[in-house]
């Protein structure tokens, strides 16, 4: 028989989804102090812990992330049109439809009741697949667990979000709006708060798409 608990784990995964659509009521402290705390709660190479979150609430600097937001979010929708296999009118309008949400979010940002800011210090990052002639990832593995364990954490506690990385391609601005440190550097940001709609189910490629034993198979 399985263990009760097993099943609500199982259930607050399948359904913690990309939420874009948030409402602008308050988070309570006490809540978002479980959900903070769960993040921190994630591994690390070493257990050196090398990220720091600035959690964001006054709307003035959440209406400056979200302008920086905006412009780079033009310019990520242009990308994914410009790589249409057959570009014409129709499939770009196709592609600005399906990226509207993810449009009003970055332009509400300032709305978000709360913005979560992942700093990391990349001297802290043991990173094993450097110089293989692609991007390494490795470093990552100290940084995201703890972006997931918010995610997985705020879906526990009814609230939702969505990791996004738009920003870290104005880190300098980022730096100027929250003053952290020169050496350290943006990897993700998470806006935060109660759903405009349900969570999930997930929409994911089936375990024996994923998965496969043993060895790599076509």
């Amino acid at each position: 028989m399985t263990d009760p608990r097993t099943e609500v784990f199982r259930e607050i995964l399948s359904t913690t989804r990309s939420i874009r659509r948030i409402a602008p009521d308050e988070v309570p402290d006490d809540v978002l102090d479980r959900v903070l705390e769960a993040s921190t709660w994630a591994p690390s190479g070493g257990n050196r812990q090398p990220w720091r979150l600035i959690v964001v609430r006054d709307r003035a600097t959440k209406q400056a992330i979200s302008d920086l937001y905006a412009e780079e979010w033009k310019k990520y929708v242009d990308f994914n049109i410009a790589r249409l296999p057959e570009r014409t009118p129709a499939t770009e309008q196709r592609v600005r439809d399906a990226m509207t949400i993810g449009g009003d979010l970055a332009s509400g940002l300032a709305d978000v009741p709360v913005l979560a800011v992942f700093l990391h210090d990349p001297s802290m990052l043991y990173v094993t697949d450097a110089g293989w002639g692609r991007h390494p990832v490795v470093g990552g593995a100290s940084l995201y667990p703890a972006v997931q364990n918010l995610l997985v954490a705020a879906r526990a506690e009814g609230l939702g979000g969505v990791l996004t990385t738009i920003v870290c391609a104005r880190e300098p601005d980022m730096r100027a709006i929250l003053g952290f440190p020169e050496s350290w550097g943006v990897h993700a940001l998470v806006p935060l708060g109660w759903p405009k709609g349900r969570h999930g189910p997930l929409r994911r490629a089936p375990l024996t798409e994923m998965v496969m034993r043993e060895r790599w198979r076509d």
